[in-house]
């Protein structure tokens, strides 16, 4: 008999075990994960990443043979340590890390290996999710689920039910009258302690037994039955993200670039994760329009500031495309919070009374100088205008959050803390 293994091993035969590591060392590979989305350009965030893993973290363990008793022993030559004291590892050839001479580089405290781009965004988007995310309205059914679809007497083995099948070969043994093994065994015993008048007619009734067990398998192909499985169509929600972004003079070069690296995160995220999620990129200085993917992050443009201008265009694209009945709404916000003065009443109405009502969830991120005090503490010395005028509005609408960064390094754990998955919760609930 030949076996073929067919199965779809995307690195070959070790895939198995390489999966297994990567469960082993699943906390270091997320730190170092994280650590690589901090620093890496935008156009390389969905490429492949090399990974460092500690060599303690990645050993086998290893079971040895021993009598079952502790041994303690001491070494000769002792003057320094008592029991209980830990022996540093020797340098130089003495030593197992060191450089061993004649014996090429010795050994490495840590080891790389580079995870691919499904794997390295596998672990990027962990734990993330869109808040709230209700299927409301059902869109052309492309998806495709699998359910439980009974038993069928042929399929794959690794289908196999083995309760199922062991019950039909008892019912069919038990239908047939198919001697157990206790009776034979008895036949046997009564023969042998039988006379000559029912020597005879037990010895038939033994063969028949016999016969009847041979003839009449323990496990019989029509016993098998096989878990069966069925695609249906699978109803999928449909959402929509607006993406509002600040490119008016006061914002930098740092927040613009601060700015485009959270929306970047939430692209990545949404295209990934989300298979009907459809993404609206919204630009704003004094004006606001709505432009394609390319503009949104390459295009560069100045001028003052309205920010209630682009929650205008929102709800404008909303009554005309997006039906809050049928779609899934969420909004993200990214500016530095410099405003006009005499708009940061209307932007906090129109948020609060025609945007937030229909929103399943709207994030607000305001970018500041690199030498701002750290996001943790700003809310405690003040903030921008805009800042505060949205200030209060967390209290009273649970869909809206607001969070500050000033470095690089935030963005990625301020994006995890906005987006990251959330204990389920009715949808109005959440207003």
């Amino acid at each position: 008999m030949r076996i073929v293994d067919r199965r779809l091993n995307p690195s070959g035969k070790s895939f198995s075990n390489r999966q297994r590591f990567l469960r082993r060392v699943k906390d270091t590979v997320e730190r170092a994960v994280r650590e690589a989305s901090r620093e890496r350009a935008i156009e390389d965030l969905e490429n492949a990443q090399e990974v460092v893993v500690p060599v303690d973290g990645a050993r086998e363990p290893l079971f040895r043979h021993t009598d079952g008793d502790r041994r303690d022993f001491i070494l000769p030559g002792n003057r320094e340590y008592v029991e209980g004291d830990l022996i540093d590892r020797p340098e130089g050839a003495g030593g197992g890390g060191g450089k061993k001479p004649g014996f090429g580089e010795g050994q490495d405290d840590a080891f790389k290996f580079v995870l691919s781009r499904e794997e390295f965004l596998n672990i990027f988007l962990d734990d993330l999710e869109l808040p709230d995310f209700a299927k409301r309205g059902i869109v052309d059914t492309q998806k495709l689920g699998v359910r439980r679809a009974g038993y069928s007497m042929s399929g794959a083995p690794a289908n196999l039910s083995l309760g199922r099948t062991m019950r039909m070969s008892l019912a069919r043994r038990i239908a047939m009258r198919r001697p157990q093994q206790n009776a034979i065994e008895n036949l046997e015993r009564e023969h042998a302690a039988a006379g000559e008048d029912s020597a005879h007619r037990l010895e038939e009734a033994l063969v028949f037994a016999l016969n009847r067990r041979r003839n009449i398998p323990f496990l019989d192909p029509v016993d098998l039955r096989y878990r069966r499985f069925e695609r249906f169509p699978k109803p999928v929600a449909q959402a929509v993200m607006f993406c509002l972004m600040d490119v008016s003079g006061s914002m930098t070069e740092h927040m613009k670039d601060l700015a485009k690296r959270f929306f970047l995160l939430l692209h990545v995220f949404l295209t990934r994760r989300y298979q009907r999620v459809e993404l609206v990129f919204i630009r704003h200085t004094d004006e606001a329009q709505e432009v394609d993917e390319e503009t949104f992050f390459r295009s560069a443009e100045t001028g003052g500031t309205v920010v209630s201008s682009a929650l205008v265009e929102m709800a404008r694209i909303v009554g005309e495309r997006f039906d809050p009945a049928n779609w899934n709404i969420y909004g993200a916000q990214a500016s530095d919070g410099d405003n006009m003065l005499s708009d940061n009443a209307r932007t906090r109405h129109l948020l609060e009374d025609a945007i937030l009502p229909f929103c399943q969830y709207f994030a607000y991120l305001e970018v500041a100088h690199p030498n701002a005090i750290e996001a943790a503490s700003l809310a405690h010395f003040g903030g921008s205008t805009l800042w505060n005028a949205y200030a209060p509005l967390p209290q009273t609408q649970r869909n809206f959050q607001m969070r500050r960064v000033a470095r690089r390094d935030h963005i990625y754990p301020v994006f995890r803390d906005l987006f990251q998955r959330r204990p389920e919760s009715a949808v109005e609930g959440s207003r």
